[in-house]
């Protein structure tokens, strides 16, 4: 029987992104993603919203892109899958982290501005006409 390891999610930044580079120079951009389920208490009729955090993995010129443009708090569209990774600690303890590897990513919202990128550092591409 086949099978499916996918994940679709529509969320928040959490922190801004945190990109890294390996020895080969490739790009590795780490994102907390907030996804929030808003429903109703049936006992007393109340609002009640509940906050999942996801850890988002992308590479290469995802991963470049990511740290371009995404600030904390901005909207973004990832699809992926779930992978679990297992370490030991300094202790020997077992460790695990389950996170998705994004293979898909849209920016939700607005385009930065050029104030907004000259905030963080970063320059906005123009696109070629």
């Amino acid at each position: 029987m086949p099978s499916l390891n996918r994940v679709t999610l529509i969320g928040h930044l959490g922190a801004d992104p945190e990109v890294r580079y390996t020895q080969n120079r490739e790009a590795i951009a780490t994102i907390r993603i907030a996804t929030t389920e808003i429903s109703k208490d049936k006992s007393s009729g109340e609002r009640k919203e509940t906050t999942e955090w996801h850890r988002v993995v992308f590479f290469n010129r995802t991963a470049e892109v990511v740290g371009e443009y995404l600030r904390k708090g901005s909207p973004i569209y990832v699809e992926g899958r779930i992978q679990t990774r297992k370490w030991q600690d300094s202790a020997g303890q077992d460790r695990y982290v389950v996170e998705i590897i994004g293979s898909e990513m849209q920016m939700l919202g607005a385009r930065p501005s050029a104030k907004d990128a000259k905030a963080s550092g970063s320059v906005p591409r123009r696109a070629d006409t």
